[in-house]
């Protein structure tokens, strides 16, 4: 990422987060995003995120500070604003009006820091299920988990205002202690614009460009390859249909399981009709993969407002979520994707029922299409109506 010299002091919206480009999932498309459209409205946004050693430009300034690569969870990386005494400088050289992080760990304490010394209002998003990542990293030490716990919890009563992505989340947020107001603030995504008849072209072109056959159903998963967001579900469920129902399976992302995933794809015998992609980060490209499934398969309980889901839809792809699930809030069944069981023997009769009914997917998936799509450029107009708001109400 080259980091733009500031040529003025017109005061930045600050956005703090972890993680950003080259590493790519819905949080860090989510900024992206928000960064896009701030800049676009002459916002001045300024990123504050951790160093990495593959440079992406981004059109704004940001500030880096020293990170080292996190070996449980690559390619992500931790920041250790600490031991790194120039991010400080340039945070206190740098005029902000408003700091809004997406993060509450490195970041978040960095947003804190500048809320508390230029007296400015301090925004806290809540996008991830922070426990399940902190048990999966902390195994051998589990001791430290409920430290970190503490930890987040006391960045978010740190905030002056705290935003979700749908309200179901609420639950989650308040089994991690936090008592304060809440407000849902809608996920984008950019794959919007296409009517019914273009959506059914890129459909046909995608199948057609992937090799997959009329009497194949396609699958998809995108996202973190880690145990986490079920792709074991998805691949015991593969080797269920094997031999009954046709299918091609993508799978789209990176992620701690993936080895274990592919060896594991490779003993059920169906490599050669299952691909493992790794990290997708042309945005024409990924919106092939989701125009040329059938079906995008999420089997996660781990996802709070999945980006992911809402991309699929737009390209007229329908999600089959578990019953229950925080994910599954948006969906209504057989309306707008499919609700069935967490387990693989479910997901396998599901498919192959589905797999004989092409008209049941082309209906959900045109009402997926329907509901779920909501454009970047409104959901960050919104959000900028918010901020002026905040800083209109705003007592230092």
């Amino acid at each position: 990422m080259t980091q733009r010299r500031q040529t003025n002091q017109q005061p930045h919206i600050g956005i703090f987060n972890d993680s950003f480009p080259p590493i790519i999932d819905g949080v860090t498309l989510t900024v992206e995003n928000y960064v896009r459209y701030l800049a676009e409205m002459n916002l001045n946004p300024c990123v504050v995120t951790p160093w990495n050693p593959m440079k992406v430009d981004c059109g704004c300034d940001v500030l880096r500070y020293f990170s080292l690569p996190i070996p449980s969870r690559r390619p992500y990386r931790y920041g250790y604003p600490k031991i790194d005494p120039f991010i400080w400088r340039r945070l206190a050289a740098t005029p902000f009006r408003l700091a809004h992080s997406h993060c509450p760990f490195s970041s978040g304490r960095l947003a804190v820091y500048v809320k508390k010394r230029q007296r400015i209002p301090l925004i806290g998003t809540f996008h991830s299920k922070y426990k399940s990542d902190l048990q999966h990293s902390f195994r051998s030490t589990p001791w430290c988990v409920p430290i970190i716990m503490k930890r987040i919890l006391d960045f978010f009563n740190a905030c002056d205002e705290v935003w979700i992505p749908q309200a179901a989340v609420e639950e989650t947020v308040r089994e991690y202690g936090y008592q304060g107001p809440l407000t849902v603030v809608d996920n984008g995504i950019d794959f919007t614009g296409m009517d019914s008849e273009e959506v059914a072209r890129a459909k046909k072109a995608a199948r057609s460009e992937m090799g997959i056959a009329d009497d194949e159903i396609s699958l998809l998963f995108v996202g973190q390859h880690i145990w986490e967001k079920g792709i074991r579900v998805i691949a015991d469920a593969l080797k269920l249909i094997d031999g009954k129902t046709p299918f091609r399976m993508n799978f789209v992302g990176t992620g701690y399981a993936q080895g274990e995933l592919a060896r594991l794809i490779e003993s059920y015998g169906i490599a050669d009709r299952v691909k493992i992609n790794g990290v997708v980060s042309d945005r024409e490209r990924i919106k092939k993969f989701y125009a040329a499934a059938d079906l995008f398969l999420f089997p996660s309980l781990y996802d709070n407002a999945p980006l992911v889901v809402r991309e699929a839809a737009a390209l007229g792809t329908p999600s089959v979520i578990p019953s229950g699930s925080t994910a599954s809030e948006v969906i209504t069944d057989e309306v707008n994707g499919f609700l069935t069981s967490r387990d693989a023997a479910a997901y396998a009769s599901l498919i192959s029922q589905l797999a004989a009914d092409h008209d049941r997917i082309r209906r959900v998936g045109a009402g997926a299409r329907r509901t779920l799509g909501r454009s970047w450029s409104d959901v960050v107009e919104e959000v900028a109506d918010r901020y002026r708001v905040i800083l209109k109400n705003f007592k230092p």
